[in-house]
């Protein structure tokens, strides 16, 4: 395809987004005339293989494609209302897809739409990646506050250990940290947590801000009182937990935190090593 006929596309496409409520949209009847075709009803046939190909994805209709009706001049100087359809970019991608790619606006479409997919995919991706390394950090931060506490109620380092594998065990329903190790393939000398999903990270370190806080506020002293403590608050979050039918020790193992973590970092560095930066003598004036 001819490199100016690609910038053409390119401008013409990113002028036609809409956006509502931080949702990037195209219109169904500006997306025909992008696609090069005439016909209405002959558009409305590709959408129709579009709508199945996202309903065989498993993906919600609704959340891709929306009915609207539209004002459109008649040139005259009045109006009539038409119908037309919002467009996720998911749904343009499926859209594409369906078109026939031997004419040259579709098959920038396709690659356009399915680069842009694509984006989103990494981003989210990378969004929920960055979550479970903050929520990791959070319950290491929480557990070290905890450790300082219950030193000042009586308790050493050995003391919280025990505190911290008994609540493990109220939260995995009875498997012990040794026990819930072994079932994912953790390594013995690593910690239970940098395997962990983030719904369960976050577990933890609920129950742990709960005992933190209540051995202050109750004045708890010693290793049986908080012992306790934390086991009611580990048992406490699993129940709530299992109404939405999540069992901690059912679910798998992720990746290893220290990994994902140094991934994250060669991607941001990737990132503005690739990235355009401002001169060191800054703007004119």
């Amino acid at each position: 395809m001819d490199k100016q006929l690609i910038i053409e596309l390119n401008k013409r496409f990113e002028g036609s987004t809409n956006e509502q409520d931080g949702v990037e949209y195209w219109m169904a009847r500006d997306l025909q005339v992008l696609l090069g075709y005439t016909e209405w009803r002959n558009f409305r046939l590709v959408i129709d293989k579009a709508k199945l190909a996202c309903f065989n994805s498993h993906q919600p209709l609704g959340d891709h494609f929306v009915d609207v009706n539209k004002m459109v001049d008649l040139g005259s100087g009045s109006k009539r209302e038409v119908d037309d359809i919002m467009l996720t970019r998911y749904a343009c991608y499926l859209i594409a897809q369906n078109g026939d790619p031997r004419k040259g606006p579709i098959a920038f479409a396709q690659s356009y739409f399915a680069i842009q997919t694509r984006k989103q995919e990494l981003l989210e991706e990378r969004i929920a990646l960055a979550e479970r390394l903050i929520a990791r950090k959070k319950l290491t931060e929480t557990e070290t506050e905890l450790s300082k506490t219950i030193y000042q109620h009586g308790v050493d380092d050995q003391g919280f250990g025990r505190i911290r594998s008994k609540g493990d065990q109220a939260l995995f329903g009875g498997n012990t940290t040794i026990e819930i190790k072994k079932k994912m393939g953790i390594p013995e000398n690593r910690p239970l947590a940098d395997f962990l999903p983030t719904i369960t990270i976050k577990a933890k370190d609920f129950a742990t801000e709960i005992t933190n806080f209540n051995t202050k506020e109750k004045q708890l002293n010693g290793e049986a009182q908080i012992t306790q403590e934390h086991i009611k608050n580990n048992r406490d979050v699993r129940a709530l937990l299992g109404k939405s039918g999540i069992a901690p020790e059912a679910l798998p193992p992720e990746e290893d935190i220290k990994k994902l973590e140094r991934r994250l970092n060669t991607a941001d560095k990737q990132i503005l090593k690739g990235s355009k930066r401002l001169g060191k003598k800054g703007p004119k004036p």
